[in-house]
């Protein structure tokens, strides 16, 4: 588990670090101020595109085989994008990178199979936790090496850190070989059939989605704010700033054994009204001097709205992986798969908003536009309600109720009938 939890941190670290590395690489490639969000927007769509198209075959393929390859293509991505000479190599180069990325997504139902069913929901969110501290140390380490080295470095090391991290999955983590006999297409078709007869899949992943939408426009900007008056912070100092959301990691087993006592829903709406609050608290740091705040105080009140971002968007993360990966154990890895793409339109979404929210309308709007986010996914978890009663009313679902702690409501004249 140890060994899975620090290769989805490692692997991850692609994903976000360029972020904050945005304002170098884009004139650095020739990119105006309003395209800089593309090298970010690229590299979640090409994770959502693993996730669709990678990742299900870990419901096909022996899955240590499978993985290893997908980092082995993973590192000549990272390679490639530290040499390229120009944008469009760069970008293709990132969108290959998201896209191998997606096997950390493929360590989750390694890591969910090896668990018992009653601490599920601990294991996953001990893996998430690896996972979600890389997330949030690629801002602060991509920001150092970029301060000292430059950017291209960042990326030629972590090609490096990837290719060792493949040989040691390969001498480590145990075979998983499915037990599907179909062929690729009809796995990818199943996936609209998943999609359509699990509502807790569609509820969880549109909660997750408009969440990270918040989380990829308040991380995508805040480096851009924190460079200006009253903050002045250089790479290093945005760097320190970044390792303040490194706090919400710990919400990740919490959140999860939460769930295993059966208090996912009040968990969930805690989660995004953290959200809420914490765009609130951005807006009021970000605007400290203008309104006789101390640039110190408006610093720390930035700090404390990234730790509780992080938070909400890790806690309802977490709670929703161990929701779907108590569904369907024999198509986890096209759950996992459909969860995460899903979710991560929605970081790419708010990543590709963020630098023309920018542009328009500056940092106060960027917060309005990540609580307005945060606000969505609020209504429908308190909506919810009635979607999750008729849910307990279908066949089987007095299995899926029982799983996530909440009494079922039987059908009189289905209650007898034996679980699928």
């Amino acid at each position: 588990m140890i060994t899975l939890a620090i290769a989805a941190g490692v692997i991850v670290l692609s994903l976000f670090a360029s972020q904050p590395l945005a304002g170098l690489i884009g004139p650095s490639l020739g990119l105006d101020a309003a395209e800089t969000s593309l090298v970010t927007t690229v590299t979640l769509l090409g994770y959502a595109g693993g996730l669709f198209l990678l990742v299900p075959l870990t419901d096909l393929i022996e899955n240590r085989r499978l993985i290893g390859r997908t980092l082995t293509a993973g590192t000549l991505a990272l390679f490639v994008a530290a040499v390229a000479p120009s944008a469009p190599l760069f970008l293709i180069a990132s969108f290959l990178i998201g896209l191998t990325a997606s096997a950390i997504q493929m360590l989750v139902p390694i890591a969910a199979s090896l668990a018992p069913e009653a601490e599920r929901g601990r294991v996953v969110g001990n893996v998430m936790t690896g996972l979600m501290l890389g997330i949030l140390l690629s801002r602060p380490s991509a920001s150092v090496i970029a301060e000292y080295a430059g950017w291209r470095w960042f990326y030629g090391l972590l090609a490096g850190l990837v290719a060792l991290l493949t040989i040691i999955i390969a001498r480590t983590i145990p075979e998983r070989r499915p037990s599907q006999k179909t062929s690729y297409r009809g796995l990818l078709a199943s996936l609209l059939v998943l999609l359509k007869e699990e509502p807790i899949l569609r509820r969880r992943a549109g909660y997750q989605g408009l969440c990270m939408a918040a989380f990829g426009i308040f991380w995508t900007t805040v480096a851009l704010r924190l460079a200006l008056p009253p903050f002045n912070l250089g790479q290093t100092g945005i760097a320190a700033f970044s390792l303040t959301g490194a706090a919400g990691a710990v919400i990740a087993p919490i959140a999860g054994r939460a769930g295993d006592r059966g208090l996912t829903r009040p968990a969930t709406i805690l989660a995004h009204l953290s959200v809420i609050a914490a765009m609130v608290l951005a807006a009021m740091g970000g605007a400290g001097s203008a309104d006789g705040m101390p640039g110190p105080v408006a610093l720390a009140v930035m700090a404390f709205a990234a730790v509780i971002l992080d938070l909400g968007v890790i806690a309802d993360q977490a709670l929703g992986r161990r929701a779907i990966n108590m569904l369907r154990p024999e198509a986890r890895g096209r759950l996992n798969g459909l969860f995460t793409g899903l979710f991560f339109i929605g970081a790419a979404l708010g990543s590709s908003l963020s630098g023309l929210t920018w542009v328009l309308v500056g940092w106060s709007g960027a917060c309005a536009l990540g609580g307005l986010f945060g606000l969505a996914a609020l209504a429908l978890s308190l909506l919810g309600t009635d979607a999750r009663r008729r849910l307990d009313a279908t066949p089987g679902s007095h299995r899926v109720a029982l799983r996530l702690g909440r009494p079922a409501r039987l059908h009189p004249r289905r209650s007898q009938r034996r679980d699928p």
